[in-house]
């Protein structure tokens, strides 16, 4: 009885059962029982990584139902929740995949929604995103092109931007010079050291050139600032032309022009989902009888000493669908260029 009139209470005061509400008996809440924790809501929402949203909440920059927001509290789609004022969409746990764009970025646009200097942004070329925004995994600096990854999911964006889950980013670079074997042996041995700490690069492939001009693929596992410019003038090899074609398990499609966008359909956003060690949501497991099932269509596996028939003879393969860009890719495990499909590489431990 004392619990029935306290809910009514606060329906009188706020307009509806407040998600955070806690009855006088029983061993589970509401809360409990029902919606998303807060900040995951908010995460999934594209606004930012968790620890961002608890922060947000924390500040008192979060209000659900007419009142301030705070950690811990859980929402449903019921909800009305606002951050400074504006209203954000909130799903049903399991209701809906996150989106996932792919954009061929041209040298000369920056990664950035705010620019004094008025540049051309690769935000003005994303569709609109009800409730959310777009989060950018990773940026390339002005002067390097390749392969953008855009969600709605800051979950997703954190698995694969934070250094402790070493997501491979692989890159194609031209270079003024060429490199000695050993400095190739060092880069893929001991590295180097940067003013902002040590460099390795976990492969490293001589891809040919012309001239005074020299490119190589290599891959990294971290994202820090013109990492790969730094580390080849450092060499003492100025980097003269840079694009980035592959980041974790996706490729840079061939067949995505610079300047274009192209979103990964549900089965290869649960294939993401699932490589990067993420709860698949339950639309997304209703779908699809099995992991693999759901695979199948999103990646593309070559046949055992099956050769790429198209090579050089105009058509890119992982990520060179630019001219000049060299489109073999770097000696090791499982070329990730072997996948054809929508730029979804071959799923692999390691990452």
């Amino acid at each position: 009885m004392h619990q029935r009139q306290a809910i009514r209470r606060a329906k009188r005061a706020s307009g509806r059962t407040p998600s955070g509400l806690l009855p006088y008996f029983g061993a589970a809440s509401m809360a409990e029982q029902e919606g998303e924790r807060l900040q995951k809501a908010l995460a999934q929402a594209g606004l930012g990584s968790r620890r961002e949203m608890e922060e947000w909440i924390s500040a008192g920059r979060v209000t659900v139902n007419g009142a301030v927001a705070t950690l811990g509290m859980r929402v449903s789609g019921e909800d009305v929740v606002r951050v400074d004022r504006r209203t954000i969409r909130i799903e049903a746990p399991g209701s809906s995949l996150p989106r996932v764009l792919l954009y061929h970025k041209l040298e000369g646009e920056i990664v950035s929604r705010d620019d004094p200097s008025g540049r051309a942004s690769v935000f003005d070329k994303l569709p609109r995103l009800r409730g959310g925004k777009w989060i950018a995994v990773g940026r390339l600096d002005f002067n390097t092109s390749g392969l953008l990854i855009f969600t709605s999911s800051g979950d997703l964006a954190n698995r694969l931007m934070h250094p402790r889950f070493e997501v491979e980013r692989e890159y194609a670079v031209r270079v003024q010079g060429s490199m000695a074997a050993a400095q190739m042996r060092q880069m893929l041995h001991e590295g180097l050291t940067l003013e902002d700490g040590p460099v390795k690069f976990e492969k490293l492939a001589d891809e040919g050139g012309e001239g005074y001009n020299h490119w190589y693929r290599l891959v990294l596992k971290e994202g820090r600032n013109r990492l790969v410019r730094r580390t080849f003038e450092a060499l003492g090899l100025p980097v003269s032309r840079l694009m980035r074609v592959r980041f974790g398990i996706v490729n840079l499609p061939p067949r995505l022009k610079r300047g274009m966008l192209a979103e990964l359909g549900p089965g290869e956003v649960a294939a993401v989902l699932d490589w990067a060690g993420m709860e698949l949501p339950q639309v997304a497991r209703q779908s699809a009888p099995d992991r693999d099932a759901m695979r199948k269509p999103a990646i593309a596996r070559p046949r055992r000493g099956q050769a790429d028939k198209r090579g050089d003879k105009g058509g890119a393969t992982h990520g060179g669908a630019q001219k000049g860009v060299p489109s073999r890719a770097p000696s090791g495990k499982a070329g990730a260029g072997s996948a054809r499909i929508r730029g979804l590489a071959p799923s692999r431990k390691g990452r």
